[in-house]
């Protein structure tokens, strides 16, 4: 009796040994195969699911029975499916809190059992390249910011070329991810910036002559030279204004003494005139 033991737990070991991962973007249908030469007719086939191992689908072979268990807690409403032929499981729509293990369990004139662990990741965004605008226009350089908002298990990264230059990475936490870069104005290089998971990718070309054309440094030099010339300008309208009001100011006493020294000839005039009249 020890040594059936002993054997159906080594049979046992050696048959549960195969494990496959699956990954799936979240959205998508993934399909569980199993190895329809490895069953027979009259074999009863199980799907579970989870550390529990609660059942979620059933195939009765001999009789054609096919169930679907809503659960646990009716995680997999409307998305499981059975192959009629083969007994595969079919998960549609798969969301985030569908990923972990799933256990086929095939029971008849042999025990046998599979794991398959099923990886699912979101719809990656495009990354999106700004310039940083706290940068100070006078530097040199062009200073850049790689960001992406509410995502998991990725990796951000720029690249030069084919040339990897920094990355940064977050596992199962949905955060925002940001990446700098400084490149110089005149920089005639290709630069990227890449987010991946293990199946899928999204790019972002750097347009240099967009983001970090030389416009902004001769906008400096122009405000500056335009600065000046205002500068200049008021100066020059200062000393207009200021000779101007006093040409305004001297006319009219030139004018008053004018007209003064006529009025004093004209008395003289008259006093004189005045004179020669013999009294009565």
């Amino acid at each position: 009796m020890l040594h059936m033991f002993v054997l159906f737990s080594l049979c046992w070991g050696s048959l549960n040994n195969e494990i496959q991962s699956v990954s799936v973007i979240e959205g998508n249908s993934v399909i569980l195969r199993m190895d329809v030469t490895d069953i027979q007719d009259d074999d009863n086939i199980l799907w579970k699911f989870g550390a529990d191992h609660s059942l979620i689908a059933k195939v009765n072979r001999d009789r054609q029975i096919f169930s679907i268990y809503d659960r646990p807690y009716g995680l997999f409403r409307d998305r499981l499916k059975l192959e009629k032929h083969t007994g595969s499981l079919i998960i549609t729509d798969i969301k985030t809190q569908h990923a972990g293990h799933y256990q086929l369990e095939v029971i008849g004139a042999k025990w046998s059992s599979k794991t398959f662990n099923v990886f699912v990741y979101g719809h990656l965004p495009t990354p999106n390249i700004t310039r940083n605008s706290s940068q100070n226009l006078s530097s040199s350089f062009c200073s850049l910011v790689c960001s992406v908002l509410n995502v998991s298990d990725v990796t951000l990264s720029w690249y030069k070329g084919n040339s990897l230059l920094s990355s940064i990475s977050v596992s199962d936490l949905s955060i925002s991810l940001s990446l700098p870069l400084e490149v110089e104005y005149q920089d005639k290089n290709t630069y990227s910036c890449v987010i991946n998971n293990p199946i899928s990718n999204q790019t972002t070309h750097l347009d240099i002559s967009k983001l970090c054309h030389t416009v902004s440094v001769s906008l400096i030099v122009l405000f500056s030279a335009a600065g000046s010339l205002l500068i200049v300008a008021a100066v020059v309208m200062c000393c207009f204004c200021r000779k101007f009001r006093k040409t305004v100011t001297l006319v009219p006493l030139e004018e008053d003494r004018t007209d003064s020294s006529k009025s004093q000839k004209t008395k003289s005039k008259a006093d004189a005139v005045y004179q020669n009249v013999p009294k009565k």
